[in-house]
């Protein structure tokens, strides 16, 4: 072999390594943002609430609902476990929400599965405000609600346009 052939050689598996070297930085550098995206709302979540104070706010109640993970919408990374109460000053959830950014309750017309059902009646739906905590939560009630317009509550996540969790209301008492 001659020093071209063998330049040509080195050259080739040099530009190999190189493109090797791009993917899986590339690849590396994706995978750190998606973790980053999947953990930072963890991170810099704020307390949850004291269980004894979303125990007291649960007994003003007038409806109540479950929150559970064998929903059509639900998965590995988007689901809610436990129960929720409706009064009229406050919305409050004694679970658990598997994290993620940008979650808000809504105030359904009719009780929903999945994005698209949600997607189809979001427009008629109220939202109550956004979920900050993933080890239950409180979200104050500030104006006058028809609570009989509502039968169910969505947990969505806005930023990625994705279904959480949602929870058909019983009337209590």
């Amino acid at each position: 072999m001659g020093d071209s052939t063998l330049s040509s050689v080195g050259r080739g598996r040099s530009k190999k390594r190189v493109f090797v070297g791009l993917v899986t930085h590339l690849a590396a550098l994706a995978f750190g943002f998606a973790l980053g995206i999947y953990l930072l709302p963890i991170l810099t979540a704020p307390d949850s609430p004291d269980a004894a104070v979303l125990e007291s706010l649960a007994k003003t109640a007038m409806y109540e609902g479950d929150f559970t993970m064998d929903l059509d919408g639900s998965d590995l990374f988007h689901w809610g476990t436990g129960r929720i109460y409706l009064s009229n000053d406050s919305l409050v959830h004694q679970g658990e929400l598997a994290p993620g950014p940008d979650y808000m309750a809504y105030l359904v017309p009719s009780f929903v599965t999945n994005e698209e059902e949600f997607l189809k009646i979001k427009d008629q739906s109220r939202s109550l405000g956004s979920v900050k905590t993933f080890q239950g939560f409180m979200l104050p009630i500030n104006e006058p609600i028809d609570f009989t317009r509502y039968r169910a509550v969505v947990i969505w996540c806005e930023a990625f346009g994705e279904f959480i969790t949602a929870a058909t209301l019983r009337p209590l008492k």
